[in-house]
C-alpha cells in the first residue's frame, strides 16, 4: 500500500493527536520547515525525519523520535540538515564516516595483531609461530595502542632503537611484519587508515659470515655432549644436514629413506615451494637410527614434550650449549652456513653445495639426479668426519663421544 501524504503545521498537540494508521505508515509533511515529515506507522510509532534531493537522488535522514524532540527541537535539526544538504553534502555519508572514525580510533594494536594472526598468519604461514615470538618480544609494548596513534615517526624512532638493541637485522624483520599486520590484518579490523610503516627505510643489511671455525668445533662439541641425546641429535642434524631448523623440527620418519640415507623434505615444508632431497652422512643416518629406536610411535623425529605435535622451539637448549662453548653471536642458522662454508673451504663444486643446502629447485634437482646422490653424500660425509674430527669427539651409537685420548687429556 502507498505512503499517506498530509501537509500541515506542525504544534505539539497535533503531533501528539496524530492518529496510527491501520496498515502501513503515514508521512505528514510540515508546511513551515521544508522536508521536515512525521511519520506515523501502524504500531503507532512517530519520528521526524528531513526528506530532500541531493544530486537528484532522494535523501531521507532521521531526526529523532516525537518523544525525544518537541516540534520547535526537530524544526531547528531540519534547518540545519538542510544547510548541509543545500551546500552539496550528504549527512548520512557523513555520519557514517564519523561513526567509521570512532570505530577506528578505537581498534587496538592488539586488535590488529588478532585478526593477522587469525585470518591470515596461522592459515597461510608455517612460521607464524616465529611472527608471534616477535610479537610478543618487540611489539609488545604497544599492545593497547590505538592504531590511529601510530604515526610513521614512531615507527622510526622503534625501528631505531630495535636496531641498536637488537641489530639492523632484526628490525627490519620485526618492521616488516608490523607493516604485513597493516596491510593483511586492517580490513578485518574495519581498519582503512595508512600503513605507518610504508615510508620508514630499512636499515642496511650485511651478509652475516658467521660459522663455526675449526678451533671452535671442540668447545661446541664438549658443550653439546652435555645436553640430553634429544638436543644431541637435534642440534647434529641441523649441523650435518646443512638443512633449517624449521625443518629439521618438523621432520617426519615418512620423509625419510633410511636404506638410500636421502630426507625427502616435502614442496609445502620448503622455503622456495619446491620438493627437495637432501642427502645423509654417515653420522646423520647413525643419530636418525637411534632416535628411531627412542621413537615410542610418534611421527615425528623430534616430539614436542607434550601433546601430539613437533619441537618448536630449541631456543633455550642454544642459548645454554652457546653459553657453555663461550661462542659469541653463534645463530642456529650459523648451523647451515658451517655446512656449506666448510663444504667450500674443501674444494666441493658449488653445485654439489647447492644440492646439498637444497636451494635447487625441482627442475635443478631432475637435473643432479643424473649424478645421483653418491657425490653428495660422499661430500657430506667428508665433511662431517672434518668437523668431529676438529672437535675430537666421535658419535657413538647416535650419541657424541669425547676421543679417548681428549677423555683422558681432561
Amino acid at each position: 500500500m502507498p505512503t499517506q501524504k498530509q501537509s500541515f503545521a506542525f504544534t505539539q498537540k497535533r503531533i501528539e493527536d496524530l492518529p496510527a494508521p491501520k496498515t502501513g505508515r503515514t508521512c505528514i509533511h510540515d508546511t513551515k520547515v521544508p522536508g521536515l515529515v512525521v511519520r506515523v506507522t501502524a504500531a503507532g510509532c512517530k519520528t521526524y525525519y528531513v526528506y530532500r534531493k541531493l544530486a537528484g537522488r532522494p535523501v531521507r535522514i532521521r531526526v529523532g523520535s516525537t518523544a525525544e524532540l518537541t516540534v520547535d527541537q526537530a524544526r531547528i535539526h531540519a534547518e540545519e540538515l538542510n544547510g548541509t544538504i543545500a551546500k552539496g553534502i550528504n549527512p548520512q555519508v557523513e555520519k557514517r564516516q564519523a561513526r567509521k572514525e570512532a570505530t577506528m580510533r578505537g581498534i587496538t594494536l592488539h586488535d590488529l595483531w588478532e585478526a593477522y594472526l587469525d585470518f591470515h598468519a596461522k592459515p597461510r604461514k608455517r612460521t607464524w609461530k616465529d611472527d608471534e615470538r616477535q610479537y610478543n618480544k618487540y611489539l609488545k609494548a604497544w599492545h593497547r595502542r590505538k592504531l590511529s596513534s601510530i604515526q610513521p615517526n614512531d615507527v622510526a624512532k622503534w625501528h631505531g632503537r630495535l636496531a641498536k638493541d637488537h641489530g639492523p637485522i632484526q628490525a627490519n624483520r620485526t618492521k616488516a611484519l608490523l607493516a604485513t599486520m597493516f596491510s593483511k590484518g586492517a580490513k578485518n579490523v574495519g581498519w582503512t587508515g595508512p600503513n605507518p610503516c610504508k615510508d620508514v627505510p630499512n636499515f642496511p643489511e650485511h651478509s652475516r659470515e658467521r660459522f663455526l671455525l675449526p678451533n671452535e668445533m671442540k668447545a661446541f662439541f664438549s658443550a653439546l655432549a652435555a645436553e640430553e641425546p634429544y638436543w644431541q641429535a637435534f642440534f647434529l642434524l641441523c649441523l650435518f644436514t646443512g638443512s633449517r631448523r624449521g625443518n629439521v623440527a618438523g621432520m617426519a620418519w615418512s620423509e625419510l629413506d633410511m636404506d638410500n640415507a636421502v630426507w625427502h623434505i616435502p614442496a609445502e615444508k620448503c622455503k622456495n615451494k619446491k620438493a627437495t632431497a637432501i642427502a645423509l652422512c654417515p653420522p646423520a643416518v647413525a643419530i636418525l637410527q637411534k632416535r628411531k629406536e627412542e621413537n615410542n610411535g610418534s611421527p615425528w623425529v623430534f616430539p614436542a614434550a607434550w601433546g601430539n605435535g613437533h619441537l618448536i622451539d630449541p631456543r633455550k637448549a642454544w642459548d645454554r650449549i652457546t653459553e657453555a662453548a663461550n661462542l659469541d653471536d653463534l645463530h642456529m642458522h650459523d648451523l647451515r652456513r658451517t655446512q656449506g662454508s666448510w663444504l667450500a673451504a674443501m674444494g666441493i663444486s658449488l653445485a654439489i653445495i647447492g644440492k646439498t643446502l637444497g636451494h635447487a629447485d625441482l627442475k635443478s634437482t631432475q637435473v643432479y639426479s643424473r649424478l645421483q646422490l653418491d657425490p653428495v653424500k660422499e661430500a657430506v660425509g667428508r665433511t662431517a668426519d672434518a668437523m668431529l674430527q676438529a672437535g675430537q669427539l666421535t658419535i657413538a651409537n647416535g650419541t657424541v663421544e669425547l676421543l679417548e685420548s681428549t677423555a683422558e687429556e681432561s
